[in-house]
């Protein structure tokens, strides 16, 4: 059942990712530039943002830190007074594996700042501006989270709380947007081999390119999907892990941990 309007057509729709100078985001950029639509591009790394514009002819850069909620808002009435967005793809990320008995505040502090504060300071600033877009245009916000925020998981003390975060508020967008006309989507990838998950000094199952997950996050789109989770050989584990008693869960991980 499709819970959002059915995105099959790109062409001349435009699409501003926030957080697109590498990985899941910058793939799906080119996805999307790739099927005729307007890309606009942000991140902090400006020379990566320039180096996709010169890749991809029509495509705009906005070079952007997340955490900077007035630069946030700028970029956006900016981008809005070109007019309207069909999408809106919030795709920035921070992540370092942590444990409890290595607790670092201040890298704490950063992947709520931009995993889940940054997503805020997004929203703040585009969802005025969608709702007052046409009716019948008033586009799509995606989240980025990740399977690790379906439960608490070794390595993940840092990283799983802020995208448990996201999930629980796409869900909250949806209930609110939906009879507004405004589609949501959230999307939990598994393991892609980006720069992010280049630092994990362990096996990483179902490991996907960048170019599958753009492949898999088009898809549901397509298919109007509102969680869009991949590869399913893997989530599918993590769905049921969720679900399990707390004491079946906790040994099951911790075995899992161990071997």
């Amino acid at each position: 059942m499709a819970l959002n309007p059915r995105m099959n057509d790109w062409s001349g729709r435009r699409v501003w990712l926030v957080g697109a100078s590498s990985g899941i985001g910058r793939a799906t950029a080119h996805a999307l530039h790739s099927k005729g639509a307007q890309v606009i591009v942000s991140a902090r790394a400006q020379a990566a943002l320039e180096d996709f514009v010169s890749e991809h002819p029509g495509a705009q850069a906005v070079p952007l830190d997340v955490t900077d909620a007035r630069a946030v808002k700028s970029a956006a009435q900016a981008l809005f007074a070109q007019g309207p967005l069909d999408a809106v793809v919030y795709c920035a990320g921070h992540y370092r594996a942590m444990t409890a008995d290595q607790l670092d505040l201040p890298d704490l502090l950063r992947h709520n700042q931009v995993n889940y504060l940054g997503a805020l300071h997004v929203l703040d600033a585009v969802l005025p501006n969608v709702l007052a877009q046409p009716q019948g245009r008033r586009g799509h916000l995606s989240l980025m989270a990740s399977v690790a925020g379906y439960c608490g998981l070794p390595n993940s003390l840092a990283y799983g709380p802020t995208k448990a975060a996201l999930i629980n508020l796409a869900e909250a967008l949806y209930l609110d947007l939906h009879q507004h006309g405004v589609g949501v989507s959230l999307i939990n990838p598994g393991f892609v081999e980006t720069p992010l998950t280049a630092q994990n000094d362990f096996k990483m199952p179902a490991l996907i390119s960048p170019t599958q997950a753009a492949d898999a996050i088009l898809r549901g789109w397509a298919r109007g999907q509102f969680e869009i989770h991949f590869p399913k050989r893997f989530t599918f584990w993590l769905k049921v892990l969720r679900c399990l008693p707390y004491s079946a869960y906790f040994a099951l991980t911790r075995r899992l941990k161990s071997s």
